[in-house]
């Protein structure tokens, strides 16, 4: 199964990077492949095998063009690409498979590990895939005791080498977030619940910078961000925004100004505050208040 799985991967991958492929042109370059190292054939009928595998473990779709000598490709409705949390799992699969068979790329690529909790991921994935209620022990930082608690796992985040759990203690009730690496013990239930038809995990998270959504403790507003060009940071601004929202409205020779709508929380702020000097918040004016409370606070740190 686990060789039927690495090819699954690198099927995917000749359509992605051709854009279309007819089977003659699959089964030579498979003849190829370095993973092929038994030097067998790939015949039509485990292809047509292996679309419908692909399709099942993936949700993608193989369509045989006519228009084009008969190339296969991935159909542009079940596109990766349009599924963030899809196209990284395939991602994490398809380099995992590349690092196996490839030994001597182990020591020269490093990761950014998730480094606790993710015992739990695989638990809460298929609780999510059932709608299942997840028991929980969890033990947050703000408070000395433990909480007992069964929750609707709605969806997972990772955010800042961190796993959340995001979902509600019941029906109706605040949806709430757990980090994983503060659970105590995790148990999938038998008991199901009904996933909200109007709750869309895109919507949910819009305004919000990292997995801080608080409605009652922050309003949604405009933010102007001055950046200048020291280091070349307002080019790492432009070629990785630090929200969707982000719009470059003003440029000048040693400094931009990009403007955000969103939930200024303290992760907003942590991640400002970040880029040192380099970087000054200019609206709204209670935040920028708040800033400068900060530094001073840091100031006094180093005096």
């Amino acid at each position: 199964m686990r060789d039927q799985f690495k090819k699954y991967i690198w099927i995917v991958n000749q359509l992605y990077t051709t854009g279309g492929i007819t089977f003659k042109e699959l089964a030579a370059r498979w003849d190829e492949s370095w993973m092929n190292d038994e030097h067998t054939k790939l015949s039509k009928r485990s292809f047509d095998d292996y679309k419908k595998s692909i399709s099942d473990a993936f949700d993608i779709d193989i369509i045989c063009d006519a228009s084009r000598g008969y190339a296969y490709r991935i159909d542009p409705s079940t596109d990766l690409k349009q599924n963030a949390i899809k196209s990284w799992l395939f991602n994490s699969f398809a380099v995992n498979n590349l690092l196996q068979e490839s030994k001597s790329l182990s020591d020269r690529v490093v990761f950014e590990e998730i480094p606790s909790g993710n015992e739990h991921l695989m638990n809460i994935l298929k609780a999510m895939q059932k709608n299942r209620v997840l028991e929980l022990n969890y033990k947050d930082y703000y408070d000395t005791s433990v909480r007992h608690v069964f929750v609707h796992p709605y969806c997972v985040r990772a955010f800042r080498k961190r796993w959340y759990l995001v979902g509600p203690e019941g029906e109706g009730l605040r949806v709430n977030r757990y980090a994983l690496d503060r659970i105590i013990s995790l148990t999938p239930t038998e008991r199901e619940f009904a996933m909200p038809v109007d709750f869309s995990v895109e919507e949910y998270y819009k305004d919000a910078f990292g997995v801080i959504v608080d409605p009652e403790d922050f309003d949604v507003v405009d933010v102007k961000v001055k950046v200048y060009d020291l280091n070349h940071k307002r080019d790492y601004f432009r070629s990785l925004p630090i929200h969707p929202s982000q719009r470059e409205v003003e440029t000048c020779g040693d400094f931009s100004v990009f403007a955000y709508r969103l939930m200024p929380s303290y992760d907003f702020m942590q991640e400002i505050i970040s880029h040192g000097e380099e970087v000054e918040i200019l609206e709204p004016d209670y935040l920028r208040d708040e800033m400068r409370e900060r530094v001073e606070m840091m100031l006094k740190l180093y005096k």
